[in-house]
C-alpha cells in the first residue's frame, strides 16, 4: 500500500495514474474538495498535513512508501505580507513534513520520497556546466520565493536526518519547471496574480498574435514532463538503491526560442504567430541544466518526454481530454 499526501494536487493525480497501472493500492490525501477520481484500489482521505492527530486517520500497518507533494507553494498563495507569509511555510512544509517522518517512524513505513525545487543550487548555473544532485546549496535570501526555498531545505534536511538517524530511505526528488496540463496556468507572483510563460505562448499562438522573446536569445533551460516525474517516483521507491537527492529532469538543453517555435507551430489555429527578439527587456531567468546520472545509475531514470514536440503533443492530447478538470472541478458524490 502506497500513500501520496497531497494527492490531489498537479503532480499527485499523475501518479495515482502511474501506481494503478502497476496494480498498487493507493491512499491519496486532500486538504480541500476532494477529487472527482472513484477506482479500484484507490482511497482518498482528507488530511492537514500541518495536524499531527490527522495522520491517525492513515492505516497503521502495511504501508510500504509514503509520497509527499503536500505543502505550501509560492505560485499558490494570494496574500502578499512584509513578511512573506513565513510562519505559515514554517507550519505547512517543514512541520507538515516532520509529522509525516513521524508516521512513517512509528508506523515502520520503510520508504519515505518528497519533492523539492532546484532554486537551492540554481546559482552554480553560473559555472557553465550542469548542476550535480550533490551541488551545495546556495539559496537566495531575497524576493518571494525566498521563505518557500528555506522552508523546503529544512523539510530536506529533516528527511536526511530520519535517514541516517532511523534507517528510513529518504528519496528526495529536485525538480526544475514541471510541464504538464494542471491548474498552473494562473500563478501568483508577490501576491500578484500572472499568466505561467507556457500559458502566455499557447493562448497567444492560438490566437495568431506576435510571441517576444526576452534577452538572449540564446537562453536555455531545463525541464521534465509531469508523466516522467510520475514514472521516475514508481522507480524511485521500487528501488533498494534509492537514498538521498536527485535531479529529475530531461538533462538536457531546450532553447527558449525553439520552445516558443514549437508552440507556434502545434497551437496556432489560423494565423501564424512571429516571433519577436526584445533583446533590451531584461530575462532574469538563468541558462541551466541539471545532472541526471546518479537518477540513471540508481533507478534507471530514463525521461520518455526529452523531445519537446513529443511532450506538448501528448499535452495537447491530454488536455483535449479534460483529464485534469474532470478530477477537480467538482466533489465527487458518492
Amino acid at each position: 500500500m502506497i500513500v501520496i499526501l497531497g494527492a490531489s494536487g498537479f503532480i499527485g493525480s499523475y501518479l495515482i495514474e502511474e501506481l494503478l497501472s502497476h496494480n498498487e493500492k493507493v491512499i491519496g490525501t486532500y486538504f480541500g474538495n476532494e477529487p472527482n477520481y472513484s477506482y479500484p484500489n484507490l482511497e482518498f482521505i482528507q488530511l492537514d498535513i500541518s495536524k499531527q492527530e490527522d495522520y491517525d486517520k492513515l492505516p497503521q500497518k502495511d504501508v510500504s512508501a509514503v509520497i509527499m507533494f503536500a505543502g505550501r507553494l509560492p505560485a499558490n498563495v494570494k496574500m502578499n505580507t512584509p513578511y512573506d507569509d513565513s510562519k505559515e511555510y514554517v507550519n505547512t512544509n517543514i512541520l507538515g513534513t516532520l509529522n509525516a517522518l513521524e508516521y512513517c517512524r512509528k508506523n515502520k513505513v520503510k520508504t519515505f520520497l518528497y519533492t523539492t525545487s532546484y532554486s537551492d543550487v540554481l546559482k552554480h548555473a553560473s559555472e557553465g556546466v550542469p548542476i550535480k544532485a550533490d551541488a551545495s546549496k546556495m539559496l537566495n535570501y531575497t524576493g518571494d520565493h525566498s521563505a518557500y526555498i528555506i522552508s523546503k531545505v529544512c523539510a530536506v534536511d529533516y528527511a536526511l536526518h530520519y535517514m541516517a538517524e532511523y534507517g528510513l530511505q529518504s528519496i528526495i526528488f529536485r525538480l526544475p519547471p514541471v510541464y504538464g496540463v494542471g491548474p498552473h496556468g494562473i500563478i501568483y507572483v508577490d501576491g500578484k496574480v500572472y499568466k505561467s510563460g507556457i500559458q502566455t505562448f499557447i493562448d497567444k499562438a492560438r490566437k495568431g498574435e506576435d510571441i517576444e522573446l526576452w534577452g538572449d536569445k540564446n537562453l536555455y533551460r531545463d525541464i521534465v514532463y509531469v508523466k516522467d516525474v510520475a514514472k521516475a517516483c514508481y522507480q524511485a521507491i521500487n528501488s533498494p538503491k534509492a537514498k538521498g537527492i536527485y535531479n529529475i529532469s530531461n538533462g538536457e538543453k531546450l532553447y527558449l526560442y525553439d520552445q516558443i517555435k514549437t508552440i507556434i507551430e502545434l497551437f496556432c489555429e489560423k494565423k501564424k504567430s512571429n516571433i519577436v527578439l526584445r533583446p533590451e527587456k531584461e530575462n532574469n531567468s538563468p541558462s541551466y541544466v541539471l545532472d541526471i546520472s546518479k537518477s540513471i545509475q540508481d533507478f534507471g531514470f530514463s525521461p520518455k518526454y526529452k523531445d519537446f514536440k513529443k511532450m506538448m503533443l501528448d499535452y495537447k492530447s491530454v488536455l483535449k481530454k479534460g483529464f485534469f478538470n474532470s478530477l477537480f472541478d467538482n466533489r465527487r458524490k458518492d
